[in-house]
């Protein structure tokens, strides 16, 4: 019996109750019967609703997961968007603020990502930061995780009274925090670009023409991020550069030896480090663990129709062409990606690829380009071609990454 036909029962039980005593002589009046009838309408309507609303929640949450959000249009929406302003938020990057650094265009601000066969749900910085109470949200990874970190803490910073919220840099400036005080939350981001040890750790003096990657060492990262509720990870564009070379350790003399290695396979190895981690490490059954597919980079004009040497500077318009997927992009590092996914959800793991690739491919507009501080003095020759230091790699904020994290709050509600 459902709990509507039992609060009826239980009324009718009541009414015959009331006909009896009538009937004996006691008696009870019609503003009372009225009163009883009344309150039985509101306990029915109150069960009614109570039921449609969780059927109303089942079912967006069923329709989200029967819908691919990652496959869709992006939608001009001058109207929703941008979720918040770039100088409103107390806690904005130089690297990131294109309106502070001379951005007179602001359309890049103003693009929603729309579904093919659903709605992407409206983030609710609210209601996220009740989701994390009491929890702690750590992005891992390399520059563009840390443009992700920025955009969550700009999307709920502005919820929050300022006595209490904080940002902290600590662990010799590789762990970033952000508190939310009245939560007990922190959204934190960790830098380690390679996830694995690195001669990169540094997060400000890592330019080094050739980089060593200690690919069976993990521990002195993932130590800062163990007892993490939420981690999303990141870690591809780091591993391009040819000059890579990695360490290897002899467990058994204790030796160590510096070999060249093919780009796909060290890549390969560097993930199954960090798997291997995952599964001793990480609780399987409380942790939510995401890893965000390889952003793109918008270096090649001539691949969306522009000159030779021409890239993101000066563009204002996305590209509309359904696919478009610019050769930066290797589809075998992401293939890479989901095999070590697959192997370790075979294994009790599972973790959520936030699959933005193809969404952010579309996206030549909205990277910073000349629009950021430029933390290195530029000389007269590049003054006067811009596209030599246009950063076509990071995101303006408000922006791309906004929607990332929209994605990752679908999920953390829905999935």
């Amino acid at each position: 019996m459902s709990q509507i036909e039992a609060e009826q029962a239980k009324l009718m039980a009541k009414t015959e109750q009331i006909v009896v005593v009538r009937k004996w002589g006691i008696g009870l009046s019609f503003h009372s019967l009225i009163a009883l009838f009344i309150a039985a309408c509101i306990i029915t309507g109150f069960f009614l609703t109570k039921d449609s609303k969780q059927m109303v929640e089942e079912d967006q949450k069923n329709s989200q997961n029967d819908c691919d959000l990652f496959s869709g249009k992006w939608v001009f929406d001058d109207k929703s968007y941008p979720l918040y302003t770039e100088k409103n938020c107390s806690f904005m990057l130089d690297d990131f603020a294109c309106e502070k650094f001379g951005r007179k265009d602001l359309k890049y601000q103003q693009w929603r990502w729309q579904p093919h066969d659903c709605d992407l749900p409206r983030f609710n910085a609210t209601a996220l930061l009740e989701k994390l109470r009491g929890k702690r949200l750590v992005f891992v990874g390399d520059s563009l995780n840390r443009n992700q970190w920025v955009s969550l803490v700009c999307l709920v910073e502005s919820s929050i009274p300022a006595p209490l919220k904080s940002r902290d840099r600590l662990f010799n400036g590789s762990l970033f925090t952000f508190k939310a005080i009245e939560y007990n939350a922190s959204i934190d981001f960790y830098w380690a670009p390679f996830l694995v040890e690195s001669n990169c750790d540094d997060p400000f003096h890592h330019r080094v023409q050739y980089r060593i990657v200690r690919i069976q060492a993990i521990e002195k990262h993932a130590r800062h991020w163990t007892d993490a509720d939420i981690l999303v990870f990141d870690s591809y564009i780091w591993w391009l550069e040819d000059t890579i070379k990695v360490l290897w350790e002899s467990s058994e003399n204790g030796n160590a030896t510096l070999e060249q290695v093919e780009m796909v396979r060290r890549y390969d190895m560097g993930l199954k480090t960090w798997a291997d981690w995952l599964e001793k490490h990480v609780n399987h059954t409380t942790t939510k663990l995401f890893f965000v597919s390889m952003s793109p980079s918008h270096l090649r004009g001539e691949e969306w129709g522009m000159e030779a040497n021409q890239n993101c500077y000066n563009e204002t318009e996305p590209i509309f062409k359904e696919g478009y997927w610019g050769s930066l992009s290797k589809p075998k590092m992401m293939q890479e990606l989901e095999a070590t996914i697959e192997k370790l959800k075979m294994r009790g793991v599972k973790v959520d690829i936030l699959n933005i690739t193809q969404l952010s491919e579309y996206r030549k507009d909205a990277h910073p380009s000349i629009y950021r501080r430029q933390w290195v003095p530029l000389t007269e020759e590049q003054l006067s071609k811009p596209p030599s230091f246009s950063d076509c790699g990071h995101w303006c904020l408000p922006g791309v990454p906004d929607v990332w994290n929209e994605l990752l709050y679908a999920y953390l509600f829905y999935f």
